[in-house]
């Protein structure tokens, strides 16, 4: 899809410095270095989706979240998940809440001796981040101060055109395969999201570069796009079931993760719910349903584009618009009748919410990690590199 001779992670790519934190089997905890004399108390944890790598967030300079977070004066984590090994395939969907987003929570607020932090989560991300904190609600934890949903699922009553892949035989027939273990290849999901936008994604580069033998011209987010991530057989196959084809996350206490019964409307912090206007994969009406689940004070954005280029949109660049409304209506439709539309990015309305939620000034850290979490390795770690096979 890309020219892939011009990137290169570490390099071009995932470029804002910082150092790994922390790690274990499932995932490496990122801590930014900070661009501003002092920073927000309450640090901020992403949590990006696992069949991806993390640097969506981070690009290049020019159109890095993470550098955008940064310089609005937020000490960011970000997990980085792995990408999983055969010997890995065993691990379940607690494993990813329990080893990976709760954990990178404990391991921020231990660094930056805060009660509570504010996290994010984007896509699939979003929905294990939400899982996470209904398991701690239940447990009568409260770490997390405000949450972010970038283009997430938690209601997956429509899932548009994915449901066409879909059905019991899948499932029943990925149950099977991965009962004693094995990885999800990356490489499958890509083709699966790439076949569902064929003509944009699949046929002019067949075109282009198989048959006029040209080289494709340089992208990054295509390279991101290309760069997929191996997922473990039982977690995999336990999402599917209890998500698209069941739709059992939406019931309170159908489900009991790491132990508890689990109900979204625990999640009562504050929270920001982003969707994207033309996003095949996460439709905005479902990604709105989010707001009827969660019980906080919810703020809802929808931004114009995709399920990546709604989401990925700096500032600097003038481009493309949102909406907002102050209401929020039980019908989606309902909402965007009565929604403005607000010019440019919507990154830095979501700044100043997060603003809001961040606590007070304190000085910025001179150096990452404490006693207990040295700095392991510089940013962007290990993990991110390892390429698919």
């Amino acid at each position: 899809m890309t020219d892939e001779t011009a990137f290169e992670v570490g390099r071009n790519l995932a470029i804002t410095p910082g150092a790994v934190v922390y790690e274990n089997d499932f995932m490496q905890l990122l801590q930014y270095q900070p661009l501003t004399a002092t920073v927000h108390e309450r640090p901020l944890v992403m949590v990006p989706p696992c069949i991806n790598k993390y640097y969506i967030l981070d690009l290049q300079p020019e159109n890095s979240y993470v550098r955008h977070a940064v310089a609005a004066g937020h000490t960011v984590f970000m997990v980085s998940w792995r990408n999983m090994p055969a010997a890995m395939g065993k691990a379940t969907w607690d494993d990813y809440l329990q080893h990976g987003v709760m954990r990178a929570i404990e391991v921020a607020q231990d660094i930056c001796s805060a009660p509570q932090v504010n996290a994010l989560g984007f896509c699939v991300g979003g929905t294990l981040l939400a899982c996470a904190l209904a398991v701690l609600r239940a447990r009568g934890e409260d770490p997390v101060a405000s949450v972010t949903f970038l283009t997430t699922m938690l209601d997956f009553s429509d899932t548009g055109e994915l449901s066409v892949f879909v059905d019991e035989p899948y499932v029943t027939a990925r149950e099977t395969e991965f009962a004693h273990g094995g990885v999800l290849r990356g490489r499958e999901l890509a083709l699966t999201f790439a076949s569902l936008r064929a003509n944009d994604l699949i046929w002019p580069y067949v075109v282009n570069n198989y048959l006029k033998g040209r080289t494709p011209e340089a992208f990054d987010l295509l390279y991101w796009n290309s760069d997929s991530t191996n997922l473990p057989g039982t977690m995999y196959a336990y999402y599917v079931r209890n998500t698209y084809l069941e739709n059992n996350l939406r019931v309170p206490g159908k489900l009991s993760m790491c132990g508890v019964p689990v109900d979204l409307a625990a999640v009562d912090m504050p929270a920001y719910v982003m969707a994207a206007r033309e996003d095949h994969i996460v439709p905005w009406r479902t990604a709105y349903a989010t707001t009827g689940m969660v019980s906080g004070p919810t703020e809802f954005v929808l931004a114009a584009s995709g399920h990546i280029a709604g989401v990925i949109n700096a500032p600097a660049r003038k481009k493309r618009n949102f909406w907002l409304n102050g209401a929020l209506p039980a019908d989606a439709d309902a909402w965007f009748a009565g929604a403005t539309a607000q010019p440019g990015s919507w990154w830095p309305h979501w700044t100043a919410w997060l603003a809001n939620h961040g606590g007070a000034q304190v000085a910025a850290p001179t150096a990452a990690g404490n006693a207990a979490h040295a700095p392991i390795e510089p940013a962007p770690g290990r993990y991110v590199k390892d390429k698919s096979t």
